[in-house]
């Protein structure tokens, strides 16, 4: 290692570049001794210099390479062979061991004091290259995985659970201490299920196994153990920490609870249902230290995002946001929520459950139990004197026509229904029993959405489609120029858990009700809604956004027939259904 070209002082070097002022680096000084960031990351933070700017001066003048994480291949167990503490500590990754030494990626490769530490842990020698530090925090997550630690903490537990004499009550509520099995052991799976950005975990006992699940991207990654017993441990201490009932293991229960799991403060919404082999519990993770999304963070493009406000911003109205479960509904309405939230403007929201907490908005629980349910807090609400309200979803005819009949008399209102696309929408709204016309006066406009995976950048190759591919491309085709098309599919690596995906992206369509779908509505007419619907000149359908994406190389052709077919066969099937009902 060339100690010479280390011992560089990053501010001085910025302010001889002319990059920042000396007036930058104190300030950025003083803020860093609050936020305990690195410098770099702080004058990033603080908008004195861009990343991109910062670390190729720090290549050119180190005259170190500037890696790119997203297309490096790394080696998993090489990373973990360095301890966490220290690449967290020092944001620092080994990249490469071969005969000359380690080369290591480092957002700050300044920091003579973290080398001079992993020199004395590292007996070879070093040589550094720059990285991006998001990118490299990623990886750690990846490469510093859980499983391992879990797989060894549920021996642990077994093996407490071994003696007869032990009641299993007495382990799981005398555990008040961090260093007990089952405690550590969740806080694990908790690590994990938020380094892997899980939105789900499932815990599902088997007849011989254990199965730990979690949800990543919309898919299932799973872990089998063979200590089946410790489920029990497992579902009696994650009751006890959402106050539920821990005798009662014969019918379903609902809860709560937060924790702090690095560093971040988590939401979890709990469900346990008893199954053949004891009781399965499924947890949804609500991550609340990033805040509320902006619609720009949503994913909503542009060209959407200026429709969608201009529609939020009508004093009255209902507005829909649908799709089935998971596909990000919730994070549409507070984006909008929040752009909406001034001093001004009363806004109350009805829920169930509350799942951000907003200042200055009156949020209510549900808590149908005591008999508070949504129509009666919806009636409860429009004595409150509000401007907007927000249903957190519209279940039965009543609650679909006090939320209409509130839009009609004032009121804006934001909502969710478990619908498949937007024309269908208002279609199942009249088949819930409410009146035609009542829709028809007070329905502004539908947001249908889903969530696709993006390709992994680290392992993503050009793909030439295959003449089955072509043929179902040819068969949601429409008005698509695909003599530009790039499409691209991943192979799979170690960024990606070999699935050759990460990430999600949001697909949108938005249906702003006109003249015409309001007549239909009125006639209670499916097929003139419809026609009238596809004839609007800005209304694109769900499958036409995914393709986009997919010509672009953002997510694969796969993904794209996968949503297509989805709402096809469902909106065909919710179409019937209607026509059903009317004829009987």
């Amino acid at each position: 290692m060339n100690s010479d070209k280390k011992r560089i002082r990053l501010g001085d070097l910025l302010v001889a570049q002319q990059i920042i002022t000396q007036d930058q680096l104190e300030l950025a000084l003083k803020e860093q001794k609050k936020t305990g960031r690195k410098l770099g990351r702080q004058l990033i933070e603080m908008g004195a210099v861009e990343e991109n700017t910062l670390l190729s001066l720090l290549s050119r003048q180190l005259d170190i390479p500037f890696i790119e994480l997203k297309q490096y291949r790394f080696d998993r167990d090489l990373v973990a062979s360095l301890p966490e503490s220290l690449a967290r500590r020092y944001r620092v990754i080994i990249l490469k061991e071969d005969a000359d030494g380690i080369l290591l990626g480092m957002s700050d490769p300044t920091d003579i004091f973290g080398l001079d530490e992993l020199q004395a842990v590292i007996n070879k020698p070093i040589k550094t290259a720059v990285v991006r530090e998001s990118e490299l925090l990623d990886i750690l997550d990846i490469a510093y995985s859980r499983a391992d630690e879990i797989a060894s903490l549920a021996e642990q537990l077994d093996e407490e659970l071994e003696a007869d004499s032990v009641d299993l009550s007495d382990i799981v509520t005398d555990a008040a201490d961090s260093d007990a099995p089952v405690v550590k052991m969740l806080q694990k799976i908790f690590e994990e299920a938020i380094s892997t950005k899980a939105s789900d975990i499932h815990i599902e006992p088997d007849e011989a196994v254990l199965r730990i699940r979690q949800r990543i991207d919309g898919v299932l990654v799973e872990q089998v153990m063979n200590e089946k017993r410790i489920a029990g441990a497992l579902v009696v201490r994650l009751k006890l920490m959402s106050n539920l009932d821990i005798a009662e293991k014969r019918l379903p229960q609902d809860g709560r609870f937060n924790l702090r799991v690095s560093g971040r403060n988590i939401d979890v919404r709990l469900s346990t249902m008893p199954v053949q082999f004891g009781e399965s519990v499924v947890m949804r993770i609500l991550d609340h230290t990033e805040g509320v999304r902006s619609l720009e963070r949503v994913g909503m493009p542009v060209n959407y995002i200026k429709r969608f406000r201009h529609i939020i911003s009508r004093p009255h109205g209902l507005v829909l946001v649908t799709g089935p479960t998971g596909s990000g509904k919730t994070t549409t309405l507070y984006g909008a929520l929040s752009e909406l939230n001034t001093s001004e403007t009363k806004i109350i929201t009805v829920e169930d459950p509350v799942e951000y907490r907003l200042p200055r908005i009156s949020q209510v629980q549900v808590h149908e139990k005591i008999g508070l349910d949504f129509g009666t807090v919806l009636r409860a609400t429009l004595r409150q004197d509000p401007d907007i309200l927000l249903v957190g979803e519209i279940r039965d005819a009543e609650s679909a026509e006090i939320a209409l009949r509130a839009a009609m008399t004032g009121h804006l209102v934001l909502s969710t229904l478990h619908t498949n696309d937007a024309v269908t929408s208002a279609l199942r709204l009249v088949d819930m029993g409410v009146d035609p016309y009542l829709v028809a006066s007070s329905l502004k406009a539908i947001i249908a959405q889903r969530l696709v995976r993006r390709i992994c950048e680290s392992c993503v190759q050009d793909h030439v489609l295959s003449e089955i591919e072509n043929n179902l491309l040819r068969s949601i085709t429409r008005g698509h120029d695909l003599s530009k098309a790039k499409f691209r599919k991943g192979v799979g690596c170690s960024h990606c858990y070999n699935t050759g995906y990460r990430g999600r992206i949001g697909v949108f369509e938005l249906l702003e009700i006109n003249s015409a779908m309001a007549n239909a509505l009125r006639d209670n007419s499916v097929r003139e809604f419809n026609d009238a619907a596809h004839r609007e000149a800005s209304y694109r359908p769900l499958s036409a956004s995914a393709l986009d994406f997919a010509m672009e190389g953002i997510t694969t052709l796969e993904e794209v027939i996968r949503v297509s077919a989805q709402i096809e066969d469902e909106s065909l099937a919710e179409v019937a259904d209607y026509t059903d009902d009317k004829t009987e």
